[in-house]
């Protein structure tokens, strides 16, 4: 009788050595996660479904791996699937009632590539209703998802289900979108590493939009390495998300090559501290300013203190000229116009054809219900994106431009500049006394850039806290190296304790 396994902190190149050797199989490594889940998961609510063929398609793989001696890429690595991606026979719901019954007839783009290099989908993870809130993880089919680090406080949101499955080790890996936040915060409130890549090196196409002028699709993982793994399969043009086209001879083939442990030796970083020492309100949405956690802001300068023991040379502060004018008006939403396209393309329901149906059939949440009814006559049909948008090219030039004059390669902030709410404040009053302090909406969705999440540390009450960095424009190796070389000099990354 096979030994259990212990799928705590796996990591993709250890289930590879251990598929190599014979320790155990895809089928063994699945049952094993799936029995997690089934013990762990009531305590946090991150799981929505759990795939019914997995076992089989990881049988299928160790039948392959066996006749060929070749593992792909992620060969049997289990992932963990936001509700809002398209996946091939298992329900994608937003969180919304109105897709509680749709199963898509195909995988999205990037869900095809992660299969076809070898991923297993374990399972679908809760989120915040249509992906409207960042503070937060709650929808109508599913209800709320906790912090597994903390059960009183959120994960944050929208992809909180991702990230507390991930943090609480129901798969190797991860995936989320952001289109404000919803990678970072929830990778930030959950001890985990987010990407959030360059607009158009990922497709977005199959996906349920929020704001498809700023979504983004990413991996949501417990360390560089293996979200580095997952970025390398990801990218590449896709015709039907025209902004690909821009990746275009910007992609390496090879992503691993910069995982560097001395990456951040010589390295220039900014400090930008217009974005650590208040709490700046991002948008209508990002609630309450206020003055940064003291906590999170003594994990951010030690993070500065070790990131120059380890060879970075730090430009502090780093400062844009009119900063606060560049950020103003860079929003362009509509919800209705992507949403309803979506419905079209792939619900093909009837009954379910317009914002107007989403408001018939209602919501457990007034939030999400009012946030619904808002958008019925807010219509922005010719919403430019960060490629043609006057303002947001200016924006993105000015913090480019003084990147350049400086010679830097990132610029760091806290991601998210508090603790973690408390979960009783994601009720229907919107209590946003405790949601302030998300920088991550306020660079990288409007501009393009592309910006990391990596664990700082914790503060009181064992709740994570994460370090941000922003690169150029499809400086993902740049970022790759530093935050590799920052957290393996650093090992901030511990696993929840949950009890069985």
């Amino acid at each position: 009788m096979a030994a259990p396994i212990n799928v705590e902190e796996l990591t993709i190149t250890q289930i590879h050595a251990a598929y190599k050797k014979g320790t155990f199989t895809s089928q063994q490594l699945v049952a094993a996660y799936l029995e997690r889940i089934k013990q762990l998961n009531s305590q946090i609510n991150a799981i929505t479904t759990l795939n019914p063929q997995a076992i089989a398609i990881a049988k299928a793989l160790d039948e392959e791996y066996k006749r060929t001696k070749v593992l792909r890429p992620l060969h049997g690595i289990p992932i963990i699937v936001k509700d809002n991606i398209n996946t091939k026979g298992l329900a994608t719901t937003a969180g919304a009632l109105a897709l509680k019954d749709f199963v898509p007839d195909a995988d999205a783009f990037v869900i095809d590539k992660l299969v076809k290099g070898g991923a297993i989908i374990i399972a679908k993870s809760n989120m915040a209703e249509w992906a409207f809130t960042p503070w937060h993880s709650f929808s109508s089919t599913h209800g709320a998802t906790l912090n597994p680090y903390n059960l009183e406080h959120v994960p944050a949101g929208s992809s909180g289900g991702t990230g507390a499955s991930v943090a609480a080790n129901f798969a190797t890996i991860g995936l989320g979108t952001d289109t404000g936040n919803s990678i970072r915060g929830p990778a930030s409130h959950c001890s985990l590493v987010g990407f959030r890549t360059t607009l158009g090196l990922i497709s977005r196409a199959d996906i349920v939009p929020l704001n498809f002028r700023n979504d983004v699709v990413g991996p949501m993982c417990r360390s560089v390495e293996d979200a580095t793994r997952v970025l390398e399969i990801m990218t590449g043009y896709d015709p039907n998300d025209p902004i690909t086209k821009y990746s275009e001879g910007k992609s390496p083939k090879n992503y691993r090559q910069f995982l560097q442990k001395n990456g951040l030796k010589g390295a220039r970083i900014g400090i930008m501290r217009e974005l650590c020492e208040n709490t700046p309100t991002a948008s209508a949405l990002s609630g309450s300013t206020g003055m940064a956690d003291p906590e999170v802001k003594a994990l951010f300068e030690k993070a500065i203190s070790d990131m120059k023991a380890m060879g970075a040379v730090i430009i502090d502060p780093f400062t844009v000229s009119d900063f606060s004018n560049l950020r103003k008006d860079v929003v362009c939403f509509d919800f209705r116009g992507d949403l309803e396209a979506y419905l079209a393309k792939y619900v093909k329901n009837d009954t379910i054809k317009t914002l107007e149906d989403i408001v018939r059939i209602g919501s457990k949440s007034k939030s999400a219900e009012a946030r619904v009814k808002a958008n019925l006559v807010v219509q922005n049909p010719n919403c430019p994106d960060v490629y043609t948008s006057p303002r947001r090219i200016a924006f993105r030039k000015a913090i480019e431009d003084k990147m350049e004059e400086l010679k830097l390669d990132a610029v760091i902030y806290p991601t998210w500049n508090n603790k973690p709410a408390k979960i009783n404040t994601y009720n229907e009053e919107l209590k946003r006394v405790e949601y302030y302090g998300d920088n991550s909406q306020i660079i990288a969705p409007h501009t393009g850039k592309p910006a990391f999440t990596i664990p700082m540390g914790f503060t009181t009450g064992n709740l994570p806290a994460g370090i941000q960095f922003l690169g150029r424009m499809y400086a993902e190796p740049t970022l790759i190296k530093l935050a590799f070389a920052y957290e393996q000099g650093t090992k901030h990354r511990v696993p929840p304790t949950l009890k069985k």
